[in-house]
């Protein structure tokens, strides 16, 4: 096994981070079902097992001995996936090692890890796929033996038809592709981003220490801000002279299951909306600091337009939604209060300038929940309220931040009793479009709780979060593709989709099942469950990034 303490090599050579082909779908009888990643040697370990319920023992896999034996509690009735349950406790196992855990009644997990440094590799996979979302360049990148690739696409982003300039382009290249297609939506970035700098600002200091395999693209900078940089650069092309935001560059319908260079059909910019402004106003504001120490210059350009943004929505005060009455790919609409509260947030801890820190306030308070449970792009007052709550410059109201602060905690308490009351740790109650990047984002909830107020608990429900994305849930099997327990090997991605029979890009997060977690089926055609996007990988590399 390679030394995971060399820093520059963190792809594994291990079989369970490249996931290889299985025979679980002939097999019989359910199996243990547990993290088939890993665990962190200091941190607890269990894992699901049918009732009834009764003797486990963990066995090394180098020489079969046991080196762990108990006994499983319960059972409990788990509602949303109706099944009685037990629940294996292995946590006074600290050795590192490579393990299988066999129980009474059920086939033995796969092999999983104990390490320090379990998820360095994952999270090097998952932050690569954002490269290998690239639009506008080519990709390449190798993974388990298999090259992925795709040449230079999408070079004449984008036609002005539906924004007054006729049959003209204008520079829009450049970018992520937000899904499963190939389109880019300024409000799915706002979330994607904002989570992403946020796990730079907290976990900077970890993530320098990660060599992902990405080529080089700026000598000022890590991977990981280069990657950001890739996406406001396109971000910073969206912006109208007026300050305002053109909402997505999008074809006018969903295209074939096609590679990206070669779909051919015409791109355009559409309309304007008050939410794609916010956000913009917001990702950019926080990109400043991120790159200031690295690259002034650019720090400075997407401050300055982050601040045309903003002028742009006080002049403009009411939310104003965009036509795309001409389009039928993603709309992502939504009212924008939460978008310009977090927009004031980043402001006012980019400059430190009243104006924004009055405007947040101000907006803030008329919020009675401080925080939502569940969040995601339709939803990010949670990123405007952590700026603020965490922000070390003076001025703030001392009042409203003892109520933000209050609203954390009760906010974390609920995941955690969540997480508390279901057979699968599972620290999330709902089951909808993208419940997998839900899960997700509880983590950074319980991480910012536990930054304020230290509890044991909330860093092991996030760790929970984890495991039950890496297979320890109904299926048992890893959600992210080429990581883990037979992963999804039909994701509805038009990349995977265009070349049938190979293997799928790795390191995206689908969807998962919904309305019933039984609902997931590995089916390439079935988008409602098993799509990948942005704003799901990005709260994925946050969580990861915690426990680097």
């Amino acid at each position: 096994m390679p030394n995971k303490k060399n820093l520059t090599l963190p792809f594994l050579c291990l079989s369970l981070v490249l996931a290889p082909l299985t025979d679980a779908q002939d097999a019989t009888g359910p199996r243990v079902r547990l993290d088939t990643v890993g665990y962190l040697p200091g941190r607890d370990k269990r894992a699901t097992l049918p009732a009834p319920c009764g003797d486990f023992r963990v066995v090394s896999e180098s020489n079969g001995r046991v080196v762990f034996k108990g006994r499983a509690s319960g059972p409990r009735r788990n509602r949303d996936t109706d099944e009685d349950l037990c629940v294996a406790d292995f946590s006074a196992l600290k050795t590192p090692g490579v393990y299988r855990l066999e129980a009474d009644g059920a086939r033995a997990s796969h092999p999983f890890e104990i390490d320090d440094y379990v998820y360095r590799s994952p999270f090097a996979v998952a932050l690569r796929a954002m490269y290998l979302w690239r639009c506008g360049a080519a990709v390449r990148a190798e993974h388990g033996g298999t090259f992925f690739s795709h040449d230079a696409c999408h070079t004449e982003d984008a036609r002005l038809d539906f924004v007054g300039g006729g049959a003209q382009t204008r520079d829009a290249t450049g970018g992520w592709h937000d899904a499963g297609d190939y389109n880019k939506y300024v409000v799915n970035a706002g979330v994607t981003v904002g989570i992403m700098l946020r796990a730079w600002e907290e976990f900077g200091p970890r993530i320098r220490k990660v060599k992902p395999d990405i080529p080089p693209e700026d000598p000022l900078l890590h991977a990981f801000l280069a990657e950001i940089k890739w996406e406001t650069d396109w971000l910073l092309k969206m912006q109208a002279p007026d300050g305002s935001v053109y909402h997505k560059v999008s074809t006018e319908d969903f295209g074939p299951a096609i590679m990206p260079e070669e779909e051919k059909t015409a791109r355009f910019f559409t309309p304007q909306s008050t939410a794609a402004a916010a956000d913009f106003a917001a990702m950019l504001a926080s990109a400043a600091r991120a790159f200031k120490p690295f690259h002034g210059p650019y720090a400075a350009r997407c401050l300055a337009a982050a601040r045309r943004a903003y002028d742009f929505l006080k002049a403009n005060p009411q939310s104003k939604r965009a036509d795309l009455s001409g389009f039928t790919t993603g709309p992502y609409q939504t009212d924008d209060s939460d978008d310009r509260l977090w927009a004031a947030a980043e402001l006012w801890e980019t400059t430190g300038e009243a104006r924004y820190l009055s405007d947040f306030e101000t907006r803030a308070s008329t919020f009675q929940s401080k925080f939502s449970q569940d969040w995601g792009w339709g939803d990010v007052k949670n990123l405007g309220m952590l700026a603020y709550l965490f922000s070390k410059r003076a001025g703030r109201d001392a009042r409203l931040v003892r109520g933000v602060r209050a609203s954390l905690l009760e906010t974390a308490d609920r995941i955690v009793a969540v997480r508390d009351g279901h057979g699968y740790a599972r620290p999330l109650t709902r089951y909808y479009w993208g419940a997998n990047g839900g899960v997700a984002n509880a983590v950074l909830l319980l991480r910012a709780a536990d930054r304020i107020a230290p509890r044991r608990a909330y860093v092991e429900t996030a760790l929970d979060a984890l495991h039950h994305l890496f297979g320890r849930n109904l299926h048992g099997r890893s959600y992210v593709t080429g990581l883990g327990f037979d992963p999804p090997r039909h994701p509805h991605d038009r990349r995977s989709m265009a070349r049938p029979g190979s293997p799928p890009w790795p390191g995206y997060l689908v969807g998962g099942g919904w309305p019933k977690p039984s609902d997931w089926v590995d089916d390439a055609d079935n988008y409602r469950v098993n799509e990948i996007a942005i704003n799901w990988n990005a709260p994925l590399i946050y969580a990861l990034a915690a426990f680097l």
